[in-house]
């Protein structure tokens, strides 16, 4: 490959990377080209040697190369790296004698001298070729190779970032950063003090690290502050009030080493970055913002010999990265900042031991590797960096003296501040903000003073807090004024001022440096120069927003995203770029003002700075050493001469720079990217500018660079002394600072968004040089939200007239000559007033827009029309352009709006002035008039952009205005009234109370209110109303905004919503639709509205103050009233569930009192009437046990009635006023009887017959209370007495004197006639009550779906196929009466229809009637009445929706050839009719569904009923069948021929059981199983089944039996039937005997039925009677 040298001046080769090479600073210097086949990507210099990395991932050296086998004929020609070809290197670094390179895949390669185990490979002095070295993480089992993302090379040791961002280091010294006490380190191994942290970026002095460190996110801040050491267990900080100041003091020895509370693994490491390909053109990771390392050799290569001379290169690496939000330095809390060995002497020796790299036996009170720092104890010595920060340092101890500044808040959130220096020093900050005092200066020797506040800028802005200010220092004396109270400014540093996804991809600014090693030049920054063994924050450079280091041999560097350098170490030769020699603490390099500098890197005695000047070509500055041509020959230089001989020797050799000096030929190197110094060599890399573009890259960046500056300027020598100020509240007043402090939050987001902007268009320079990863075009979306909310509370602040109220506290502090100001703001008026250079000072964000704009297009013309980048860039500068245009539209509203308000009349504007509010348009020049205004009154209104408001007064008076009111927008209609008739150009304005007509003078006029305000109304509902475009934009689209929408109002006028809140729909002026309605006294309905009231279902919510709980209704409203269906839950306890009309409590309803509801004392079901107990209804007392069931009037029990209670007394008969009153019949549990007068409960008085069990009775006046002795006079009668028939007790007729069964439930059913469309029963229209019906289950289905847990699949398939209704054509056939039975079954299964509601509240009231107290036996009599009362009435209804339904007793006729399938099914029919056909019940059809549901109450009561014939029927049944069959057949007198065996000893048939004498069970076992099976059906007609099936079995056997047909007779069949009942065993059968006779279908009695249901009972009288002998 042919290389040549070329004079930099020639246009040779290619566009990219092209390399400059030169030495020294002077005049005749001219920079060489260096020829390569490919783009230089990145350069790395060494002592004497230097490596090369090109487009493709080659590597090339040059230089000596001692380390090869064969040496190299031309050293200075690069040569390519062979061992490295396959391998695709993306970065690489060199250190004084040693290089190495990482891979894509994260691997590392080492070669080069190996004396220190530098290259990670044991056993080896060098390593001649690239040897790949493994990380091995021994933590992971089994241990896992580390990928890494960058390396950095030093004089005797290597740094590695891992792409986890930790560090791990090899080689020997204690800048390793190890706990080793052997060197050298051969193995690479972690720096665990730096674990759990993120790194940034690493760099290597010849014997010293840095690294660049992302503070720690607010999810550490939590951690409670360490006061004390964790070893120890001292206090960590100690506080003395020394006069003025507080003291605060972390000098805290601690015999036992360090703390290191990072490896205590309490910070999680960041997931590790993505992917680690990159694409050919990028050297570095995507996923790291920045690039290019260099490295620089030094002179002496023996390791022992003086550390001076050890000048080593530095390497730098990403300035920046994705970084996640950044966060805050805790360090202050997590450890100890210095553990001071006791014994100066023994320091000295330690530190001796080390250098020598001998093993260190090690002592009892110092852990080898434990110090993070060694102070010598001698109270002379300097003092270690005190901590500065009030919110670490100070702690727990002082929080309460803070409260008064409400300081507490802040304690988390400031960052630790400035750091008070040792006594040589002074106190550094950057130099604008720095206000320094004497008195700090000097009280800075011998305190921190808690630094300078003001330079710390609180991180808490993310969460938007207003906080206390930043105080300038705190003092006693500043605390003392704190007493009063006094509102402090915004934390000025945003944390993340990026959206969270975005945040990852944004470089971070809020940054620590660390370091850590060999320090006798100070090169480690901490005020001292004590070596330390591990990594330790330098505190001076934390808020400096650090985004790159770098390390010289023996100096080191720091970038900040404001373009500053810090610099300290060595300063042997300047190369610190300030004159104070040597520095221990970071100082700024003196350049002259302007010159903002972007890349930094330090070689063995010299700084290259590349910066950006006037023009937009990079310009470089150079500091340190001069070398002249003949330095180059003196290579060979004694190493161990003394260091002032060699500065000596410099000098003459050219000397060096009091301060960076400018390269005169760097103007010819064009469009540089990247400097690089290393040894004594300078490397520059540049771009040719093809068709514009590299020159318009470095032209956004520059811009960028320069605009972040600018805001920087502003937030601290403007903003941050404004809002210290004293006068600050009273001058703003509380509105108004309020909104300054939100803006001037809003600022500092802007301005730190603006930060990590620059400095990622900075590192795209350094690396990619592409469009592709720009910020501003994948993220354009942040930058203008943040300039959005920049500007609307920006507007908001100039509406509320900030600007003026700052001018006076303004002019206090920049006294009368502004010129500050002036400059800042770019104000180019003469003479301009206070408040106009402020707010051009405000609005210079905005004039930053076009420049975007410009830039980008500018970018855009770089590319071919039809490619994606130029649309991309041509996108991007549209989305600006149009921002920029909106934001100057915002603030001429703005300005309209102010101005509007200067000349308001007065005290409207008090209340009338928001700052979101904007003016549209106003009617002052009479345009506007409202229709049918008094003579003298007069009306304004006036547009706003949330409101009309509308001010009326009476024209002579001196205020106008005396009375205004505001229409807010978002429930305004507005229409034209149409002109034709009036004449007149009217507007009709509707709001939620009022509505008027507005006059207008012309329809010009007319046309343009009529837009704005619809317009406005539009924008005030689609919520820009905060943010709108001005309306007189003009634009012509005619906006109409809906008539529907949603809003919130709150109702003023008198009446039932005044002072309530609606939040929901609207239609037109009035609520409609869903929505929330609150009262101010706690009331609230959330539901549906219609026209204005509540209509639907809803719930309502309204406090029961006395106590202290509220009352709750959930159910159905008509016209703002509770209406329908509804549960009401009172607050006392009581739960009402029923029918509503009015807001009362009106149909048929339940209520439930007392404290639970489950075992609530009593329960009412039935009829109400306007809100009382009226009609049938049933009480049931569960405290007294009695149960009424009768006839109520206004809550009392009036009319007939029953009442039974738990101790089985009965009563029937009159009541009134609530007690038994009148004639009426008592019994009580043992028969005994009372028919007659009553005077109140359960007291007799009056005429009466009195009858006892055995039937005496007494006739005559009775008097007193039942069961506690009675007064009578009256005849005794005792009627049986010469009776032989003891039985024939006469009997009491019940049931005369209670409520018949067609009276009660009437409401129930007028409900379900109500819900048809009927007014009374079978009065309206089918086709209506179809409709209803419909609409009944299609509503009900939407009030499900939206909590669709409530319904089943197949219940949801049940409603659709009840919506269908059953067709029908002609008369009824069997078919159709089908239909319309499974239809009926159907629909009473589904409580949404009307009919499944009607069957489930009559289960409902029948349970609630029969069950508990009501299970008494002498109620079955009208249980069973009511039970056919009900099928009479629900047929009614089916009739009415079945018009074609035959009559009850009707016939439908069957088609015969269905004659035999209807056998086996329905055993309804009669089966010997002559003509097939069905006969219409409403039993037949009805009793299958109800039935079952009644069934268990109905039984129970049967079932006490018959006790006693069952009883005696039960004792027959066990006696009985304690015979075998035989005996039992022959007992019966059942005919030998229908016995199964008749002789014993003859052989039974196969399959047949032969009948012993003893057998038992075995006849008719068929048979008898059948009719068991009688006790699980429900309904007679299934029961009557039964009992035929029993019958075809016995058939059956008996026909095999006999071999032949066989008719039975009477007589033969009885005693076999009682046979078969007796086996059957069942318990009940009087009680299912009396059901199946009281139900039975009527015509089913004369019927084969009937026949055999006779047979039936009189088996059970049989059984009952039978004497047995």
């Amino acid at each position: 490959m042919e290389t040549q040298r070329k004079s930099s001046g020639d246009d040779g080769g290619g566009e990219r990377g092209l390399l400059h090479t030169w030495r020294g600073y002077s005049y005749s210097v001219t920079p060489e080209r260096l020829l390569l086949p490919r783009p230089v990507l990145q350069v790395a210099l060494g002592t004497r040697h230097g490596v090369l990395l090109v487009e493709g991932g080659q590597v090339y050296s040059f230089g000596e190369s001692p380390w090869k086998q064969s040496q190299v004929p031309e050293p200075e020609k690069p040569t390519l790296e062979s061992a490295l070809s396959g391998q695709r290197v993306v970065t690489i670094a060199a250190g004084s004698f040693h290089s190495g390179a990482v891979t894509e895949d994260g691997g590392v390669h080492m070669w080069g001298d190996n004396s220190s185990g530098q290259c990670g490979l044991s056993g080896l002095t060098t390593v001649p070729n690239p040897t790949p070295v493994a990380l091995m993480d021994s933590d992971t089992s089994p241990p896992q190779t580390v990928p890494v993302l960058e390396l950095a090379c030093g004089e005797q040791h290597t740094l590695a970032l891992a792409a986890q961002r930790e560090v791990w280091s090899w080689g020997s010294g204690s800048q390793l950063g190890l706990n080793a006490t052997v060197f050298p380190v051969w193995k690479p191994q972690k720096v665990e003090h730096l674990a759990g942290r993120y790194v940034i970026q690493v760099a290597c002095g010849a014997l010293h690290s840095l690294a660049l460190v992302r503070c720690l996110g607010p999810q550490d801040v939590q951690r409670p502050p360490v006061d004390k050491c964790r070893q120890c267990n001292q206090l960590l900080y100690t506080m003395t009030d020394k006069e003025d100041h507080v003291i605060i003091s972390d000098g805290h020895y601690c015999p036992l080493g360090v703390e290191l509370t990072e490896d205590e693994g309490l910070l999680e490491a960041p997931a590790p970055t993505q992917g680690l390909k990159t694409s050919p053109s990028e050297p570095v990771l995507p996923s790291q913002t920045s690039s290019s390392k260099s490295s620089a050799p030094a002179d002496g290569a023996d390791s022992s010999s003086d550390s001076a001379h050890h000048q080593d290169s530095e390497k730098e690496k990403s300035a920046t990265t994705n970084g996640a939000l950044p966060g805050y330095d805790h360090s202050a809390l997590s450890k100890v900042k210095s553990s001071p060995y006791p014994d100066e002497q023994a320091v000295k020796d330690y530190l001796k031991k080390l250098s020598d790299n001998t093993q260190v036996e090690q002592t009892g009170k110092v852990t080898a590797g434990g110090l993070h720092t060694l102070l010598p104890s001698a109270p002379g010595g300097t003092l270690n960096s005190l901590v500065a920060s009030c919110a670490s340092a100070v702690g727990e101890r002082v929080a309460s003296t803070y409260e008064a500044l409400s300081l507490k808040k802040m304690m988390n959130l400031y960052l630790p501040s400035g750091v008070a220096r040792p006594s040589a020093s002074v106190i550094v900050g950057d130099n604008t903000a720095e206000r320094v005092r004497q008195e700090d200066s000097v009280q800075a020797k011998k305190s921190s003073s808690t630094g300078d506040i003001r330079e710390e800028e609180a991180e808490g802005l993310r969460r938007r807090l207003s906080l206390p200010g930043l105080l300038s220092q705190v003092s006693p004396r500043l605390l003392r004024k704190a007493g009063r109270p006094r509102v402090r400014a915004v934390a000025l540093t945003p944390l993340g001022g990026v959206v969270p996804e975005a945040q990852e991809v944004f470089p971070t600014l809020q940054t620590e440096v660390w370091s850590w090693g060999n320090c006798d030049h100070g090169q480690l920054g901490h005020g001292d120069t004590l070596a330390r063994l591990q990594p330790q924050c330098i505190k001076s450079l934390n808020n400096k927003e650090v985004v790159r280091v770098a390390a010289g041999a023996h100096h080191s560097l720091a970038l900040t995203a404001q373009s500053q350098v810090f610099s300290w170490g060595s300063n042997s030769c300047g190369q610190l770029g300030h004159m104070d020699s040597p520095s221990t603490v970071p100082r700024l390099a003196k350049l002259s003002e302007g010159i903002r500098v972007w890349d930094v890197s330090a070689g063995e005695k010299h700084t290259l700075l590349l910066a950006d000047g006037d023009c937009i070509q990079p310009i470089i500055y150079y500091s340190g050493q001069q070398v002249k041509e003949a330095a180059e020959e003196s290579h060979t230089r004694e190493a161990g001469q003394q260091e002032g001989g060699e500065e000596e020797e410099q000098r003459v050799g050219g000397g060096y720079t009091q301060q960076p000096v400018l390269l005169p030929f760097c103007m010819n190197l064009r469009y540089v990217s990247n400097v690089f110094a290393g040894g004594q060599r300078c490397v520059a890399l540049s771009d040719r500018n093809v068709m514009g573009f590299i020159a318009s890259l470095h032209e956004l960046a520059s811009a960028e660079r320069k605009y972040y500056c600018k805001l920087c300027n502003v937030k601290a020598q403007i903003i941050r002394p404004l809002l210290e100020l004293e006068s600050l509240s009273s001058a703003l007043g509380q509105v108004v600072l309020g909104l300054l402090q939100t803006l001037v939050g809003r600022f500092s987001l802007l301005c730190h968004l603006t930060g990590q902007h620059a400095a990622s268009l900075t590192a795209n320079l350094r690396r990619g040089r592409d469009v592709k990863s720009l910020l501003i075009l994948d993220h354009t979306g942040v930058f203008i939200d943040a300039y959005h909310e920049y500007c609307s509370v920006l507007g908001h602040f100039q509406v509320m007239g900030g600007f003026q109220s700052l001018t006076k506290p303004s002019l206090d502090f920049f006294g009368k000559s502004p010129e500050l100001l002036q400059k800042l703001s770019e104000c180019s008026e003469e003479n301009p007033s206070m408040s106009d250079l402020l707010m051009a000072l405000f609005y210079l964000p905005t004039r930053h827009l076009h420049e975007y704009g410009r830039l980008l297009l500018k970018l855009a013309t770089c590319f071919e029309v039809c490619s994606d980048d130029y649309q991309k860039l041509q996108d991007s500068c549209s989305k600006f352009e149009a921002l920029a245009l909106q934001l100057k539209r915002k603030r001429k509203d703005a300005d309209y709006t102010f101005h509007f308000w200067k000349s308001f009349p007065g005290k409207m504007t008090d209340s009338l002035r928001k700052p979101h509010r904007r003016l549209i348009c106003e009617s002052s020049n009479k345009a506007l008039t409202l229709q049918n205004a008094g003579r003298f009154s007069v009306n304004w209104f006036i547009l706003f952009n949330d409101a009309l408001v509308h001010a009326q007064g009476v024209a002579p008076c001196k205020n106008l205005f005396s009375t205004h009111h505001v229409f807010p927008l978002a429930t305004l209609w507005v229409e034209p009234i149409p002109e034709e008739n009036t004449g007149t150009h009217g507007l009709k304005v509707i709001t939620p109370e009022e509505t008027f007509t507005l006059l207008a003078c012309s329809p010009m006029e007319k046309a343009k209110w009529l837009r704005s305000i619809n317009q406005a109304v539009d924008q005030a509902l689609s919520g820009a109303g905060q943010d709108t475009a001005s309306i007189s934009s003009g634009s012509s689209q005619k906006l109409e905004p809906p008539i529907s929408r949603t809003a919130s109002y709150t109702f003023y006028k008198d009446g039932r919503l005044k002072e309530a809140t609606y939040d929901g729909r609207w239609l037109n002026g009035k609520p409609n639709g869903r929505g929330v309605l609150k009262w101010p006294d706690g009331r609230i309905y959330t539901g549906t509205f219609k026209n204005g009231l509540e209509d639907g279902f809803g719930e309502y919510i309204a406090p029961n103050k006395t106590l202290n709980k509220n009352d709750h209704y959930q159910g159905y409203w008509r016209d703002g009233k509770m209406h329908g269906l509804g549960t009401y839950r009172y607050a006392s306890g009581e739960v009402y569930d029923g029918s509503f009309q009015d807001s009362m409590r009106h149909g048929h309803g339940m209520l439930r009192s007392g404290k639970l509801n489950t075992s609530s004392p009593s329960v009412f079901i039935g009829q109400w009437l306007q809100d009382k107990k009226t009609g049938y209804g049933v009480f049931d007392d569960i405290t007294k046990g009695e149960k009424y069931m009768g006839m109520w009037q206004d809550h009392l029990r009036q009319g007939t009635g029953v009442v039974v209670t738990q101790f089985g007394l009965y009563y029937e008969g009159a009541f009134k006023d609530n007690k038994m009153m009148g004639t009426g019949i008592l019994l009580s549990e043992d028969d005994t009887t009372y028919e007659g007068e009553f005077s109140d409960d359960w007291t007799l008085s009056g005429k009466g017959v009195l009858t006892m069990a055995n039937g005496d009775y007494l006739e005559g006046s009775f008097n007193g209370e039942w069961g506690s002795g009675l007064k009578v006079t009256g005849s005794y009668f005792k009627p049986h007495l010469f009776d032989s028939d003891k039985d024939k007790t006469r009997p009491v007729k019940l049931g005369r004197l209670c409520v018949c069964p067609e009276d009660k439930w009437q409401a129930v059913f007028d409900e379900c006639w109500t819900q048809l469309g009927c007014e009374a029963p079978g009065q309206g229209e089918n086709w209506r009550a179809w409709e209803n019906i419909a609409v009944a289950l299609t509503t009900s289905r939407r009030h499900i779906e939206d909590s669709p847990e409530m319904l089943s699949r197949s219940h949801s398939k049940t409603l659709e196929s009840l919506e269908v209704i059953p067709q029908h054509v002609g008369p009824i056939n069997m078919e159709r009466y089908h239909t319309i039975r499974l239809y009926l079954i159907k629909a009473c299964d589904t409580p949404l229809h009307p009919l499944g509601r009607l069957v489930e509240t009559l289960v409902a009231v029948y349970r609630m009637t029969y069950v508990g107290v009501g299970a008494n036996r002498r109620l079955l009599p009208q249980a069973v009445k009511e039970i056919k009362s009900y099928l009479y009435r629900i047929f009614q209804i089916v009739r009415f929706l079945f018009p074609d339904l035959p009559e009850e007793g009707g016939i439908v006729p069957e088609p015969t050839t269905n004659l035999q399938d209807k056998k086996e099914g329905s055993a309804d029919a009669p089966l010997e009719s002559p003509k097939p056909c069905r006969v219409v019940s409403s039993s037949a059809l009805l009793l299958p569904v109800l039935l079952p549901r009644l069934y268990p109450p109905l039984f129970t009561l049967y079932a006490l009923d018959k006790e006693r014939e069952d009883d005696v029927y039960w004792e027959c049944v066990l006696r009985l069948n304690k015979q075998p069959d035989v005996a039992l057949l022959a007992f019966l007198g059942v005919q030998q021929k229908f016995w199964p065996v008749s002789i014993p000893d003859s052989v039974p048939a196969p399959g047949e059981k032969p009948v012993l004498s003893s057998t038992k069970d075995t006849c008719f076992a068929s048979a008898v199983e059948t009719l068991q099976q009688i006790s699980t059906t429900f309904t007679p007609s299934d029961k009557l089944q039964v009992i035929q099936l029993t019958f075809e079995e016995i058939t059956q056997e008996v026909q095999s039996l006999l071999k032949q047909d066989f008719l039975w007779s009477m007589d033969d069949l009885f005693p076999v039937f009682l046979y078969v009942v007796l086996r059957a065993r069942i318990r009940n059968l009087g009680s299912e005997v009396s059901l199946i006779e009281d139900l039975m279908d009527p015509c089913v009695q004369h019927g084969e039925h009937g026949i055999m249901f006779t047979t039936l009972k009189a088996c059970y009288y049989q059984i009952q009677h039978e004497k047995i002998t």
